[in-house]
């Protein structure tokens, strides 16, 4: 009886019916959304929690071959083994993710990287493989020579920003390409010692040249390594900016990394060589085309600050999903990425220029004001002397204007050293104009 009745109230009602049906749409897209939303905010949870715990003060700053380089290895190693990835090292059940390396010529150091494989899908892309990378290891209790920029203090340097934060992408993103596959194999690496001079990823490279019977999973060759997509100091998105470098090593990345980001809604800073301070540069010095995201500077850099509180996941999560669209892309790219020597822009390294500022400006572009926005003025350094702070925006350095990157590194290379130079900046609606006396560029 009730089935004839709403026959016969469709039959009659055609608007009503109508009307009944947008609402199951609506409901059926609400679902969907809150679906969405409570999957980000489980993925957020848990790149938070990851975070949290390799930054933790129990951790200790996670300083190769310590107890906070132990627990942070077995933490990666325990979440890879649940994923039920592939390990590297044949027979060893418990370490058999990692690759171990010593290090050090007045004292060494014996610490590893961890490694794990997801095999391809495509029977003709499967033998090519893409790295996937971050560094786990940071400066532990900081001090003199330990690259801390608080030398005089000793305590523990949590790196939450530098590198937790790309760790617990890539974990993620593992267990992201673990669900969906991938046409081509996929290399997790958490390389150790970066922060020694990226000892763990060059022993990584070096390794692959050559046979080892113990080796699994992974190619025979290392010219089946085809890209390496790097991650380190993600935590701190500002206006929706990243950076990605290597853009120019293959003849696709740029339009490939411009495209996601439309398409993302990012603002994305290209650089066109791979060279840098993070272990993308390994993988260049072997011919492999690299492409290294980071969301930049900030003043709890190499600091006890760098804690989990200050990370903007918000951003990690939008990290994440461009970083997942960029490796899906890689992995089903028809053709393998050619390599491209690019030279170092390098023009950018302090050792060639006369003097220096001190301060670490923003290659992401990240301001939307016109001008270069000043991420950390270190204290003591002619800019700071002079008045110069963090945030500020310069705008012109010895009356020309400075608009990005490639026009400051310009204007630093035209400079003398024991000159005094007006650099004006914008500081809030304040425009200011400061004299910046000018020292050698520190060898």
């Amino acid at each position: 009886m009730d089935c004839e009745i709403e026959m016969f109230v469709v039959i009659l009602h055609p608007k009503s019916y109508n009307s009944r049906l947008m609402k199951i749409k609506y409901i059926i897209l609400f679902l969907a959304l809150a679906l969405v939303l409570q999957v980000h905010a489980q993925r957020q949870d848990d790149m938070r929690q990851a975070v949290e715990y390799l930054a933790s003060q129990e951790l200790g700053g996670r300083y190769p071959a310590t107890a906070g380089d132990t627990l942070a290895s077995e933490y990666i190693t325990s979440k890879l083994r649940t994923l039920k990835l592939k390990p590297i090292v044949k027979g060893k059940k418990k370490t058999g993710f990692y690759h171990n390396f010593s290090y050090g010529k007045t004292e060494t150091r014996t610490t590893h990287n961890i490694i794990a494989v997801l095999p391809g899908k495509d029977k003709h892309l499967k033998h090519e493989y893409i790295v996937v990378s971050s560094h786990y290891d940071h400066l532990g209790l900081g001090g003199q020579g330990s690259g801390s920029r608080r030398p005089d203090t000793i305590a523990v340097h949590p790196g939450a920003d530098d590198n937790a934060s790309g760790d617990a992408v890539v974990l993620e993103l593992a267990k992201h390409f673990k669900k969906v596959g991938s046409p081509r194999s996929i290399i997790f690496a958490f390389f150790g010692a970066e922060e020694q001079g990226l000892i763990g990823s060059k022993h990584f490279v070096e390794w692959m040249k050559h046979d080892d019977a113990q080796r699994i999973n992974l190619p025979a060759n290392i010219k089946n390594i085809v890209a390496n997509v790097n991650l380190d100091m993600v935590g701190r998105m500002r206006n929706d900016a990243m950076s990605v470098s290597g853009t120019g090593t293959s003849s696709a990345f740029k339009a490939i990394v411009e495209s996601i980001a439309e398409q993302k809604n990012l603002k994305v800073t290209c650089i066109a060589d791979g060279y840098g301070p993070s272990d993308h540069a390994s993988f260049v010095a072997a011919d492999i085309p690299v492409l290294y995201l980071t969301t930049g500077g900030h003043m709890e850099y190499h600091t006890p600050a760098d804690v989990p509180s200050t990370l903007n996941y918000d951003g990690m999560q939008q990290t994440l999903e461009y970083t997942e669209e960029l490796i899906a892309q890689l992995a089903a790219m028809p053709n393998t990425p050619d390599y491209i020597n690019v030279p170092s822009s390098s023009n950018h390294s302090h050792a060639k220029f006369k003097v220096t500022l001190g301060l670490m400006p923003d290659v992401m572009g990240a301001s939307d004001t016109p001008g270069l926005r000043a991420d950390i003025v270190v204290a003591g350094k002619p800019a700071h002397t002079a008045g110069i702070r963090s945030g500020d925006i310069i705008q012109e350095i010895d009356g020309k204007p400075v608009k990005d990157i490639e026009e400051y590194m310009q204007r630093l290379s035209e400079l003398k050293a024991g000159t005094t130079i007006p650099v004006k900046v914008l500081r809030g609606e304040e425009t200011i104009l400061f004299e910046v006396h000018l020292n050698p560029a520190e060898k």
